[in-house]
């Protein structure tokens, strides 16, 4: 009987330790992802408080009830020490319920929630959760072998480049005049999928995932993403393709202000003249401004502008959603191909599916597989005509008005520190890249 009060004095320091421990551990994590996802471009304080957001639902949902992240991620091992912290954390009650509200979906997301939403989604497509050498392919991912490279690359040269000293163009005409652009009549290599990519095979090879989004095997498989018709009739009569631009106001690092054919609307002219005058498509062009005032709302002022060109021409097939990406300053991407300083680009995918919430039901997409589809074909035939002119195509969490056709895609041409002349060059293999896909190549 003594030693009782002994004994209950030592469970209450064991538990008050085990506390101590469970929460430094969280914390760690949460800094160490933080400072992972660190660049110049975002507000060091945001992150943080970001990371604090999205870290304790996180720790707390995955690594502290694996049960919970089993029934909502099968295909996740769970260890000893993961049941360890699962048992401790029920010693907590007021953080096992706090762990079990912030898992747990709304129904119906309320009008505060959706206009969060909206806004988000807004000024998020440019903001990287993860570093930018994540995006690019390292030497070997390609698959091709060192002589094929080497002659492809001494005509044409993938490479990142410091930004001082850009040259200034004061009008599209006065850009340097180059022979015409030759699409290649043959790809450098070829893949064979008859060897069978798995899973983890196409991420690794062709994908970029932010942390915020999650996608398994059921959208990203061979049978899903490569067996699928693409192909689009041509009809002079009526169109086939639009481009338009959520963030019309997107420049370039020697853009003329309140110029906008020096800017991402001027490249969707160029991209739209391509299209028509060398592949045949019937293209309309959306010049409108969506974010004059702001990005928040940007998505949504679009919409119903797009719904109503695709009610007044439902011939078209094909929705060009055309951005510029966001470098940090002093770098750029940008290759030599044919004797040209030429951008290179990425295609986007939204996945409308948050690892915090699930699906998010405000922001629906019945066409994600095909999204995901036509970007696929587009990588593969980028990477197999211009190897090193795409970065991985990149899937982040929200919606980015890609439900409005299968045929869906968003791309970033160049970036803020790529040079008009350098966007209006990349015009040229990136319309033989779509017409590749449209084609069935």
């Amino acid at each position: 009987m003594p030693n009782r009060p002994r004994l209950t004095r030592l469970k209450i320091r064991l538990l008050k330790w085990s506390i101590i421990t469970l929460l430094t551990i969280t914390l760690v994590m949460i800094i160490h992802n933080a400072l992972q996802n660190y660049s110049p471009n975002r507000d060091p304080l945001n992150l943080f408080h970001h990371e604090i957001h999205t870290g304790l639902t996180h720790q707390m949902s995955i690594n502290l009830m694996p049960i919970l992240n089993f029934l909502d991620n099968h295909d996740r091992v769970i260890g000893v020490t993961s049941y360890i912290e699962a048992a401790l954390l029920k010693q907590i009650p007021i953080l096992y319920l706090g762990a079990l509200e912030l898992r747990r979906e709304p129904a119906i997301e309320d009008e505060q929630t959706r206009d969060m939403l909206i806004r988000m989604e807004g000024r998020d497509e440019e903001n990287k959760n993860i570093a930018d050498s994540d995006l690019d392919y390292t030497e070997d991912a390609l698959h091709i072998d060192n002589a094929t490279l080497q002659s492809f690359f001494q005509e044409n040269t993938p490479q990142i480049e410091d930004t001082t000293n850009i040259p200034y163009h004061d009008n599209q005409a006065n850009l340097p005049q180059y022979e015409p652009f030759t699409p290649p009549q043959k790809p450098i290599f070829t893949y064979d999928w008859s060897q069978g990519f798995t899973f983890q095979e196409l991420i690794d090879n062709f994908y970029a995932i932010d942390p915020t989004t999650k996608i398994t095997e059921a959208r990203i498989n061979l049978k899903s993403l490569l067996h699928r018709d693409l192909t689009i009739k041509r009809d002079a009569n009526n169109p086939q393709i639009l481009i338009y631009h959520t963030h019309s106001l997107e420049a370039f690092a020697d853009s003329i202000p309140g110029d906008p054919s020096t800017t991402i609307v001027g490249a969707g002219a160029h991209l739209a003249e391509i299209l028509r005058e060398k592949y045949g498509f019937n293209v309309i062009h959306n010049t409108t401004a969506y974010d004059i005032g702001g990005r928040d709302y940007a998505y949504t002022n679009a919409l119903p502008d797009i719904e109503q060109i695709l009610k007044d021409n439902p011939s078209i097939q094909l929705v060009i959603d055309l951005h510029r990406d966001e470098m940090r300053e002093g770098k750029k991407l940008v290759m030599d191909l044919q004797g040209r300083p030429t951008a290179r680009f990425m295609f986007f995918n939204g996945l409308s599916y948050t690892k915090m919430t699930g699906p998010i039901e405000y922001l629906q997409n019945p066409h994600i597989n095909e999204n995901l589809a036509f970007s696929f074909h587009a990588q593969v035939a980028a990477n197999q005509f211009y190897p090193g002119i795409t970065r991985k195509i990149y899937l982040k969490a929200y919606r980015y008005n890609m439900h409005v056709l299968p045929r869906t895609t968003l791309i970033e041409l160049g970036a803020q520190t790529n040079t008009v002349e350098e966007i209006m060059n990349a015009c040229e293999p990136l319309a033989h890249v779509i017409s590749l896909v449209l084609n069935g190549y």
